[in-house]
């Protein structure tokens, strides 16, 4: 849970350290009310008033001053002194008696805050914290074998191994075991960020589902053959365009342009096979065939249309050229998979279906028409086709292959339709003809390769 205003602010985390910082301030409050600090209550008072103070500054820096790093480390050393502070307590009062409360109260303390700096998961903050405590620790109890047994070296090694040494061993323990669960999580912190900058990078070019199996799979994807539609977007006079315009004008319109296109994509379950400057390559079927890939591609290329004119007609309105879409669209068999080629993977589709999804877009540009499809995309459609202003060419020829095809196509609504027809077209073919005429004749003949 984030706060609105602060993004980075984690409410939980804010919380826990409170009640930790809490629970620490009621023990040595305490600790003072039950005079467990006898010839050291200045001392001691000083430390719960600075340690509460210190409290209220960390929470509201947390709070309002989000992802600071230097911050924590600063609380985390002035936590760590007052902890010493404590410790070295026993030395400032004076002579030293057999109560061990002061010092049991200093450990429990430093155990409290020991895990508030493991809570932020961060190791540095563990090693600062448990590293001033421990020398501050084992300091004090060489400076009270020191000062109190100076009979012989033997007696001083005696009085320094005593129980609160061991105390301090199992402090050290304590901050270790907590290092490594410190560790182990900013290790997978790490592998999290680059995951999700992984899927980050793959949703840009593929739709959710796509991106999901690409992560389950990987490199297992190699290149198959399957059936897929292909499409093939591209502007009209996007390189007069490009003659003119500022870099601003132009990096603000191709954005602009392909956001519409790959959102509309994705949208449709399709995948953005690559941007090839003002070109967008979709297809659908891939990396895994379905049975309504072909359906699913026609309505994706009628929203295109839509979303494409309605884009137009806006640049006109803001004083930006009037650039004009073309759409071809295939279905056929491809190879597609993770092309490798040493220094960079490639996951993409090639393939005689390509070709002519990139000459029907060729071919929509000469007629004029926002939409060209082929007769194999209709053949392979499930549902009945859009109704639509359909117009038919039989045997259009296209550069680089043997054979013609038989493509339908729409109608530019603003534009001189039959200005770009070319001979054998059949205008105002309904829906229904359309299916007709495809599925009571005979199959279409094959692709032919290339010339």
């Amino acid at each position: 849970m984030t706060s609105s205003l602060h993004p980075q602010w984690d409410f939980a985390r804010v919380f826990r350290s409170i009640i930790l910082r809490f629970v620490a301030f009621a023990i040595l409050v305490a600790n003072f009310l039950l005079g467990g600090n006898e010839g050291a209550e200045g001392t001691h008072s000083i430390v719960i008033v600075s340690y509460l103070t210190i409290s209220i500054a960390a929470v509201a820096t947390a709070r309002y001053v989000p992802g600071r790093s230097w911050l924590k480390t600063f609380f985390v050393v002035l936590d760590a002194l007052l902890v010493s502070l404590i410790l070295y307590a026993h030395i400032l009062a004076g002579p030293v008696t057999e109560n061990h409360n002061l010092t049991t109260t200093s450990l429990v303390v430093a155990f409290i805050l020991l895990n508030h700096a493991g809570l932020q998961l961060e190791r540095r903050l563990v090693l600062v914290f448990s590293g001033i405590v421990l020398v501050a620790w084992v300091a004090m109890l060489a400076i009270t074998a020191v000062r109190h047994h100076t009979a012989d070296a033997i007696s001083q090694l005696a009085s320094f191994f005593n129980q609160d040494l061991g105390l301090t061993v199992s402090f050290g323990f304590t901050a270790f075991a907590i290092y490594l669960l410190a560790r182990d999580h900013d290790r997978t912190r790490k592998e999290a960020l680059k995951a999700d900058r992984r899927r980050h990078n793959l949703s840009r070019f593929f739709s959710p589902l796509i991106v999901s199996e690409l992560q389950e799979r990987g490199q297992a994807l190699g290149l198959e053959r399957r059936n897929a539609a292909i499409m093939f977007v591209d502007l009209r006079d996007f390189t007069s365009f490009t003659e003119t315009a500022t870099a601003r004008e132009l990096a603000f319109v191709l954005a602009e342009y392909r956001q519409l296109v790959s959102q509309t994509i994705f949208d449709h379950g399709g995948t953005v096979d690559k941007f090839i400057g003002d070109g967008v390559m979709a297809v659908f079927g891939q990396p895994r065939p379905k049975e309504d890939d072909a359906d699913r591609a026609l309505a994706c290329a009628l929203d295109l249309v839509d979303t494409l004119s309605d884009w137009r007609n806006h640049a006109v309105r803001i004083g930006y050229p009037a650039l004009d879409a073309a759409i071809g669209l295939h279905y056929g068999t491809v190879v597609g998979g993770v092309l490798d080629s040493g220094c960079h993977s490639e996951f993409t589709v090639i393939g005689d279906a390509v070709n002519v999804a990139q000459r029907l877009e060729t071919l929509a540009k000469s007629l004029d028409a926002p939409l060209v499809i082929s007769c194999d995309l209709v053949a392979r459609l499930q549902a009945p086709v859009p109704a639509a202003a359909w117009m038919s060419l039989t045997s259009a020829a296209l550069p680089g292959r043997r054979l013609p095809i038989d493509v339908w196509y729409l109608p530019r609504e603003n534009g001189s339709a039959g200005a770009g027809h070319a001979p054998g077209y059949e205008p105002g073919v309904s829906q229904t003809a359309l299916q007709r005429s495809l599925f009571q004749s005979s199959p279409p003949a094959p692709d032919g390769g290339m010339a």
